[in-house]
């Protein structure tokens, strides 16, 4: 009798861990979204603990609803740089004179870890621009090889918010400046206008990780005015000089620098939340619809995080960015697994990394676990529990990614006001797979005021419209993943966005690798038809090694190389291709 007893236990609590909702229900939702979005999982940051939490969630929730997990027991997991921490023996000395990192030095997180000793040239802002709205030479009639560079931070425009100084005076700017005269480092320092207070800053991880050949620091002005002693100049002195001429400044300082760097590049290990309901016909279940959402968020904020909270350390929860579209995507994913109608494979993705560049639906478009080719659509849920109930307003994005995609959008309409975008580059995952020539479609309920901020938090969830939206989306993904003829990609709009603020008068017409994944250059992820690049030969793939023959390391390097070109001219670009080395000549 107790045996019986005990084995009745058993298959309750297995029951009971088991036992799910098929259907898409706003209870169910609810208890996801206040899950993922509680204070306890700290905001979901790669790498973190409440991130890896969150994932297992996910993942538990897919095998319970009996999908078949893929890749290690549903999870894809990939490495990524979050966070530079400042490393053991950084050191620095003025004329034999010692000085303490971070309290009178600091190096930059994209500083090479290495040493240099040499004298020290002042090259006022570092800057060497010569366009049409802006000509400005630091380096004019000054030797800096095998010296170190100390310049200015900002430049000498500063109260103009319009300047045309602004895009050539970023740190990386002024290294690449530096290298390109073959200094042996580069000093910088706040002058009076640039900053009233000297405070160095903390350590910025500006999530990329190229670095330079060089050591790259900056310094108090006290310290620089170390360096300046016995030329009569201070700082202060020389940038009101400059101010004053509207002209460069240039001197020896005759000191001896030397500086020894460590910054710790700090990697982890995140994962995307990957599984699958096959399909139910013998032929198209080879097919496969991708569902994705991103469950990863900001973690606590702060700076380099991608808050606008800036000065606030605070838990950032994500409700609606993005827990509603991972609840979603979970909803889904049970209520497929039960009905098992859909004649294509469907594939359901947490996607992880989202925050820090899309990283993970680059890494699954890089290594998927099916044939990439084999995809045939892509939708995609951000950012979907702000529905405002009085316009029922749905943003649906990638529209015109395939000819079909509008027909269905309206056919399937329960009453939603859409408002349709055709493009199929947009700020989430969705873009990974436009850039493989699949379609997509984007849902959205709409930015508002607490994005990005802790104020995005479950009690401002509209629960009813998140519901709305998912059995629209299910109506959608059912009809394309049933139908018999897979949607038909066309382009819309080119595979690369420019910010509005953007100032280039040329362009190449590419999508590059802003993630910094390869190492050599700059990776090409796409290339649109009919622009110089596309005209001049560049290929998806292609790495950028440099432009009019000077070195290009990054997405950095390039947009400072882009700024000096003029359009109409013939440049060379040498790339990689295929682990071989070639120039294409472009005309602008």
């Amino acid at each position: 009798m107790r045996l019986l007893v005990f084995i009745v236990m058993v298959l309750f609590v297995v029951s009971c861990g088991k036992k799910y909702n098929p259907e898409i229900t706003v209870k169910d939702l609810r208890e996801s979204v206040e899950y993922l979005a509680s204070d306890s999982l700290k905001g979901r940051k790669p790498g973190k603990e409440g991130g890896l939490l969150a994932a297992k969630f996910i993942r538990d929730k897919f095998e319970n609803a009996g999908l078949e997990l893929m890749f290690d027991n549903g999870f894809q997991k990939f490495n990524l740089i979050t966070s530079a921490e400042i490393g053991e023996g950084n050191s620095m000395t003025v004329n034999g004179k010692s000085f303490v990192v971070e309290n009178d030095f600091l190096p930059y997180a994209f500083s090479s870890n290495t040493k240099a000793e040499g004298d020290v040239v002042f090259a006022g802002y570092g800057l060497q621009i010569n366009v049409e709205k802006a000509k400005w030479d630091d380096y004019k009639d000054i030797d800096v090889a095998g010296k170190w560079v100390l310049a200015l931070q900002g430049d000498p425009d500063m109260e103009n918010a319009e300047s045309p100084f602004v895009q050539f005076s970023t740190e990386r700017a002024k290294a690449l400046n530096a290298s390109d005269n073959k200094a042996a480092g580069l000093i910088l320092v706040a002058g009076p206008t640039f900053s009233k207070t000297d405070n160095l800053p903390k350590l910025f991880f500006d999530k990329d990780t190229r670095r330079y050949s060089f050591p790259i620091i900056q310094v108090t002005r006290e310290v620089a005015n170390e360096m300046l002693t016995g030329t009569g100049e201070t700082i202060t002195s020389l940038e009101a000089k400059m101010l004053d001429k509207k002209a460069p400044v240039s001197l020896a300082a005759n000191s001896k620098v030397a500086v020894k760097v460590q910054v710790d590049l700090k990697e982890i290990e995140t994962q995307n939340v990957v599984a699958m309901v096959p399909g139910n016909d013998a032929v198209l279940k080879d097919q496969y619809v991708v569902v994705g959402a991103h469950y990863d968020h900001l973690g606590m904020g702060g700076p380099g995080s991608g808050s606008r909270a800036v000065d606030t350390i605070a838990v950032h929860n994500g409700a609606d960015d993005n827990a509603s579209g991972t609840a979603s995507v979970i909803e889904m994913a049970e209520k497929m697994a039960s009905e098992k109608s859909n004649k294509r494979s469907v594939i359901f993705v947490a996607f992880g990394a989202e925050e820090m560049g899309l990283l993970g639906s680059k890494a699954f478009t890089a290594n998927p676990p099916v044939a990439i080719e084999k995809i045939v659509t892509m939708f995609n849920l951000d950012m979907v529990g702000r529905l405002d109930s009085a316009s029922n307003a749905l943003s649906v994005g990638g529209t015109k990614t395939a000819k079909e995609t509008e027909d269905i959008l309206n056919k399937l309409n329960p009453g939603f006001s859409l408002s349709l975008s055709g493009e199929g580059v947009g700020p989430s995952d969705h873009a990974s797979f436009y850039l493989q020539d699949i379609p997509v479609i984007y849902l959205n309920t709409g930015a508002h005021s607490d994005y990005h901020t802790p104020m995005d938090d479950v009690e401002f969830i509209n629960f009813e419209g998140v519901k709305k939206v998912n059995d629209y989306c299910y109506a959608l993904l059912t009809e394309i993943a049933t139908r018999d003829s897979v949607l038909t990609f066309q382009e819309a709009g080119p595979k690369f966005k420019r910010s509005k603020g953007g100032r280039y008068k040329v362009t190449l017409g590419i999508m590059p690798d802003f993630a910094g994944m390869e190492k050599r250059g700059l990776r090409i992820d796409a290339v649109t038809k009919g622009k110089p690049a596309y005209n001049g030969g560049m290929k998806k793939g292609d790495i950028i090694t440099a432009i009019e023959g000077k070195k290009v390391g990054g997405i950095h390097d390039y947009m400072s190389r882009l700024q000096t070109l003029e359009a109409g001219k013939i440049i060379t670009v040498d790339i990689i291709r295929n682990d071989e080395h070639t120039v294409l000549l472009i005309q602008l």
